[in-house]
């Protein structure tokens, strides 16, 4: 299944239709997302949150894009939001934003939505530092997440998501392919729990990582011929934000492994998202577009060694 939803405050689809019906004890679940939010309106409300962080106002990033999604119709341009600026004005003067969403009818969704995508990348975190070759631990506030391609290796993208693919049939591209050189260091983006690793006929050597919550599985796709992974990784294994699990490659598109099929060397990196377990695979998978999350990711690159 694959479709592009735009859904605001006032759209004529039926909140009831983004999420499943309620089973007998009235529960429900997310049936759809379209992640809309572009880098540069992400970037604003992170800088919002991170530097209120210890003030007695802090803004919550997650939920000012859900309030700006519900005002735009989920409808971004890679520009700053003008909306964003208001609702901090009005918060900053003594209103809420309880008092400000009352009315919205699909806050609640976005908020949950939104919340399901980007709900570990923002916290407090710990960073070793060294000064004069003494070594000391520090606490940060801020992005704790990583970018998938390791500090100092070049790249290339574009927002190809939805893109047709023909390879074993006709379909839609449900990831963001990166371009870069083989063996290029790729890493996990959230730390997790490895679920699955070795050959894909679509993917070549790939590996997917599920989040400690459960509601994120990351997909790295095309690694490398004959060394695709980190040594040692295997499935069911722990892996955290930052660490390397492989190398960028060109394998896939063959029954065979090992084998180069891609004609340009990339990783392949999708993020899916799990409300429920009938959404783990086939038809109901939502997958979302996230290239505007890996451009905010360029904002931590994780340092490795060799």
């Amino acid at each position: 299944m694959f479709a592009f939803l735009n859904v605001g405050c006032g759209g004529s689809e039926a909140i009831e239709a983004l999420y499943s019906k309620p089973d007998d004890q009235g529960r429900s679940y997310i049936t759809w997302v379209d992640f809309a939010p572009t880098y540069t309106v992400m970037l604003q409300a992170l800088m919002y949150d991170i530097n209120s962080f210890g003030e007695d106002l802090h803004f919550n990033w997650i939920e000012l894009l859900a309030y700006v999604a519900c005002k735009n119709g989920n409808r971004f341009k890679d520009q700053k939001s003008e909306e964003m600026d208001k609702l901090v004005k009005k918060l900053k003067e003594g209103a809420t934003m309880e008092e400000l969403t009352a009315n919205m009818k699909y806050y609640k969704y976005y908020l949950e939505a939104y919340t399901a995508v980007l709900k570990e990348y923002v916290g407090i975190f710990e960073v070793e530092t060294e000064k004069n070759g003494v070594k000391t631990k520090e606490i940060r506030y801020g992005l704790k997440v990583y970018s998938p391609i390791a500090r100092g290796y070049a790249y290339s993208h574009c927002d190809d998501f939805g893109n047709d693919r023909s390879y074993g049939f006709r379909r839609k591209h449900l990831g963001h392919d990166i371009m870069g050189r083989i063996g290029t260091p790729i890493v996990a983006v959230e730390g997790g729990t490895i679920t699955a690793l070795g050959w894909n006929r679509y993917g070549g050597w790939r590996i997917g990582i599920r989040s400690d919550d459960g509601l994120r599985y990351y997909y790295y796709a095309h690694l490398r011929k004959n060394n695709p992974y980190a040594p040692g990784l295997k499935e069911g294994d722990r892996v955290e934000a930052g660490q390397v699990i492989g190398y960028l490659g060109m394998t896939g598109y063959s029954i065979k492994e090992n084998v180069n099929n891609i004609r340009v060397p990339h990783l392949h990196f999708g993020i899916q998202l799990i409300f429920d377990k009938s959404q783990e695979s086939g038809a109901k998978e939502i997958w979302i577009d996230c290239y505007h999350i890996v451009r905010l990711l360029s904002k931590n690159r994780s340092v490795v060694i060799g």
